[in-house]
């Protein structure tokens, strides 16, 4: 059905990448921040969601049922404008193109990582609850797309 395999969200955080040349590009329309807000932020949630995710015992996971995530990660959509993200996401004012690189290549290293994981190692999401592995994967995988989304609507 979907690939849940950590190696599926590179061609996310290449796709993420690609964007760096117009990281200034904003479109007050779509949204309030620019390009380079949406990267950041992304790029943020990926890396410090795999840290969390590798750091947990797996012997403490308990699986938990959650209509939000079950109705989310079925139709794979992330609705816009509904949550804000947590201070510990969020990019700084001033957003630099080596801090973006030094993450993207933070991100690749931590999707390796991911792949020695526990399929029971986790993640506890504020909305969804508590994510194994491939939960926390498919997460990474909405979530990186709906930014993704938007930086291609601040594009247009």
């Amino acid at each position: 059905m979907f690939n849940r395999k950590p190696e599926s969200l590179i061609p996310f955080v290449k796709k993420l990448e690609s964007y760096l040349p117009v990281r200034d590009k904003r479109n007050e329309s779509v949204s309030t921040s620019d390009v380079a807000w949406q990267i950041d932020h992304s790029l943020k949630v990926i890396n410090l969601v795999s840290e969390t995710l590798l750091k947990s015992n797996p012997e403490d996971y308990k699986s938990n049922f959650n209509k939000w995530r079950l109705l989310l990660f079925t139709i794979g959509y992330l609705p816009r404008g509904r949550v804000k993200a947590p201070k510990f996401v969020r990019p700084p004012e001033i957003i630099s193109t080596e801090d973006l690189n030094t993450q993207t290549q933070l991100a690749y290293q931590n999707i390796l990582k991911l792949k020695s994981a526990p399929k029971h190692a986790y993640f506890k999401h504020f909305i969804f609850g508590v994510l194994h592995k491939k939960g926390t994967v498919r997460f990474l995988q909405l979530h990186t797309n709906h930014h993704l989304k938007i930086i291609r609507d601040i594009l247009k």
